[in-house]
């Protein structure tokens, strides 16, 4: 499946149709896990981008599995993958999934287990659906927004590797004097973030990599998922999708909204803030 070259209608979307997709698509993010696993990291070719990033035999594995497998599901919609952003020659049309086939390239190269399979349907601007493989934990997210958010265990239970979805749910932020757990990246730290949670007193610290920090959010296992930093849309576009399915909220560094494939050219997100609780992330100032 390739970029939009025009301006061609696309067809109708909504919460019904997602739902019909998301277990499809939820065997897709499986199957490209499995790929990934498939790779030894020990003798794998890694090689740099243009900005400077590593991309692996692995990346490019995954990629090719969900370009190959949304073409069959979904032929209408458009897809924008970190592999082939560099295609794009239009604007992103109203409706187009945005994907991460390996998040986390870093922590994959350097043989940790924080490292995801990242894929979002965003519709209007904002992630409608998302679903996070953590292959190596043996572990999927998934949400759709207004639906409720699930994990699942993978690698195990069925035909395509996928056990039984639990629900999860975001959790209220503690109360004040509580220690409140913030995510945070094992390996983009920046001075803003961390001064940013230094501001608010009570923070307990959880180290991470790649989209995994969502799905702690989500599953209320972390309170709040702070980066302020650019990143790339499609880092997070499918964890803002489970946030939000979960019952959680993510807005930028000042608490407005996030919006997907309006920046042709580089799709970088300058900052973000993952909210577990939806009432904290109004409230929220900084105390000591």
């Amino acid at each position: 499946m390739g970029p939009p070259t025009g301006n061609s209608p696309q067809p109708p979307l909504h919460g019904h149709a997602a739902a019909d997709l998301i277990g499809p698509l939820t065997e897709l993010v499986a199957l490209a896990g499995a790929a990934i696993l498939a790779v030894d990291r020990t003798r794998m070719r890694v090689e740099g981008k243009a900005d400077g990033s590593p991309v692996t035999e692995a990346d490019l594995a995954a990629d090719r599995i969900i370009a190959d497998g949304l073409s069959r599901l979904a032929p209408d919609i458009p897809a924008l993958s970190e592999e082939r952003a560099n295609r794009w020659r239009a604007n992103c049309p109203e409706i187009f999934f945005l994907i991460d086939p390996l998040d986390g390239t870093k922590e994959f190269v350097a043989g940790r287990n924080e490292f995801t399979v990242n894929l979002a349907l965003v519709v209007k601007g904002t992630p409608l659906l998302g679903i996070i493989g953590a292959p190596a934990l043996g572990l999927i997210w998934r949400g759709l927004v207004g639906q409720g958010a699930e994990r699942l265990a993978a690698g195990q239970g069925s035909e395509h590797g996928i056990g039984a979805a639990r629900p999860i749910r975001t959790r209220p932020f503690p109360s004040p004097g509580q220690p409140w757990i913030a995510a945070v990246s094992r390996s983009h730290g920046d001075a803003a973030t961390e001064a940013f949670i230094d501001a608010r007193s009570g923070a307990v610290r959880l180290t991470l990599g790649s989209a995994v920090k969502f799905a702690k959010v989500a599953e209320g296992a972390a309170d709040i998922y702070p980066r302020l930093a650019p990143t790339s849309e499609w880092d997070i576009a499918a964890g803002h999708a489970l946030v939000a399915a979960a019952g959680g909220k993510i807005t930028d560094p000042a608490g407005g909204e996030l919006r997907f494939g309006e920046r042709l050219g580089d799709f970088i997100v300058p900052g973000f803030i993952a909210w577990g609780d939806p009432a904290h992330s109004a409230a929220s100032k900084p105390s000591r």
